[in-house]
């Protein structure tokens, strides 16, 4: 991985990313982009795997990326696709645990790494921009945790599962 000439294309592509929100023309923005390392991922390659780890999250610059995760019987089940623009593996550097999906490239792929030290960085130098960057990862959580929400509700009505009368 090599730290990323960012050049206008890049950064024509950065501001149209979720993470980037709200940054787009300001010194953090330039400051941000600088941080990212480029990295090329083959076809089946794995990116991240569930239950380890990690520190970086990536933005998906080109190519696809799919998650799954474990089922108590062993299977993998496919959970979420990664398209250009999304980013994957930002909720390790919000909550440091574990992994929760094995993330790998469905087609080759180029990535855009960010280390939590490198968020670390910016909130030493910039608490404002800080703080927009995790609104921005916020809202990409809430709006992933709705589809999600969703699906469990298509899911439970299409099984007959009704689980509402329990409570704990």
């Amino acid at each position: 991985m090599c730290r990323m000439p960012v050049d206008t294309a890049v950064k024509e592509f950065l501001t149209k990313t979720p993470f980037f929100g709200g940054l787009a023309g300001t010194p953090v923005f330039d400051r941000l982009a600088d941080m990212l390392r480029a990295r090329s991922v083959k076809k089946g390659e794995v990116v991240l795997r569930e239950g380890d780890t990690g520190t970086s999250m990536y933005i998906v610059r080109s190519g696809t990326l799919y998650a799954t995760r474990r089922c108590e019987d062993g299977s993998d089940v496919r959970m979420l696709l990664f398209r250009p623009g999304d980013f994957v593996g930002v909720t390790t550097l919000i909550e440091m645990e574990p992994r929760p999906f094995t993330i790998t490239a469905e087609k080759d792929a180029e990535l855009l790494e960010l280390d939590s030290k490198d968020l670390y960085q910016l909130y030493k130098q910039d608490l404002k921009a800080y703080v927009l960057v995790l609104q921005n990862i916020n809202r990409e959580l809430v709006r992933r945790l709705r589809k999600a929400g969703a699906r469990i509700a298509y899911l439970t009505r299409m099984t007959g599962a009704d689980h509402t009368a329990e409570h704990h």
